[in-house]
């Protein structure tokens, strides 16, 4: 990794060890108590203890929500703070979370469903975190400090997008529609940023909307480098076309064909992007 990232001020928190106490809650929606179980048993499997939100199986409020992951922020036995969610919502709370703890007693926020979560915790905290589920690359990315490799995929549908170049930066985004959402209020800076791409379930068109109003907003003014994993479940309409659409005139290196959402990867931490090589290789979140 380049040493160009010395200034960056990443708040990175410590990294899991057996026998340390994650808690599950809910931002996103109601979860699945399968899902929960199922999340629940694989970090027992790591030799993590578990303990679930009081408010996790049914956040239907959003005072709910907000207090499970404050109360995990405050606690000092919790080292991990895991998202088991099953909606959409993370965004109506995504303003009102303890932001100063978190700065000074950094926890480990880990979720793919809360990208707007890990965007505002980053905006407000500076705070690194893991995007992903806690599958089998999950242990690598939480437990150790050394950075985590990401290879594109030849075959899969967003690969046709890779240009060529480098790019160094820190490493921002997720879901697509959830940065778009962010955009005004709780979206960082993309200034000297490696931008993350993906989503599920959109239509070309709001494809196209998302991006092109990122774009004439300013919001996409600096980004060195994208990154793209898959664009699942997406469309009718030519989604690839529209992405090198919106994407080719920044002029940036562009890496397609990630097993984002698959791997557990650091976000908010710098990130060196090789679209020759193919590889994103981005500094560990935790310390």
């Amino acid at each position: 990794m380049q040493s160009a990232y010395e200034y960056v001020d990443v708040v990175r928190p410590p990294r899991l060890r057996a026998g340390d106490h994650v808690r599950l809650v809910s931002p996103t929606g109601p979860p699945a108590r399968a899902d929960v179980d199922a999340t629940a048993r694989r970090l027992e499997s790591l030799g993590l203890r578990v303990s679930v939100g009081p408010s996790a199986l049914d956040p239907a409020a959003e005072a709910d929500r907000i207090r499970d992951i404050d109360q995990a922020l405050r606690d000092l036995s919790v080292k991990a703070i895991v998202d088991v969610g099953g909606g959409t919502g993370a965004h109506r709370i995504a303003d009102d979370l303890d932001f100063s703890t978190a700065a000074h007693l950094p926890t480990l926020l880990v979720g793919r469903d809360c990208t707007i979560l890990h965007l505002a915790f980053w905006e407000r905290s500076g705070l690194a975190g893991i995007y992903g589920r806690p599958d089998e690359s999950f242990a690598a990315a939480a437990f150790g400090t050394e950075p985590v490799v990401l290879r594109s995929e030849p075959d899969s549908h967003t690969a046709e997008l890779t240009t060529s170049g480098q790019a160094a930066g820190v490493l921002l985004g997720g879901d697509q529609e959830q940065i778009a959402t962010a955009a005004g209020w709780v979206l960082p800076s993309l200034h000297g940023a490696i931008l993350l791409l993906e989503a599920y379930g959109l239509r070309a068109e709001q494809i196209d909307r998302q991006l092109t109003m990122l774009e004439r907003t300013g919001r996409l003014k600096g980004v060195r480098g994208v990154a793209i994993g898959r664009y699942t479940e997406c469309g009718p309409g030519p989604v690839l076309d529209v992405l090198r659409e919106r994407l080719a005139p920044l002029g940036v290196p562009i890496l397609g064909g990630l097993p984002v959402g698959r791997e557990a990867i650091p976000v908010g931490t710098p990130a060196f992007l090789d679209a020759q090589a193919g590889t994103l290789t981005i500094e560990s979140a935790v310390s």
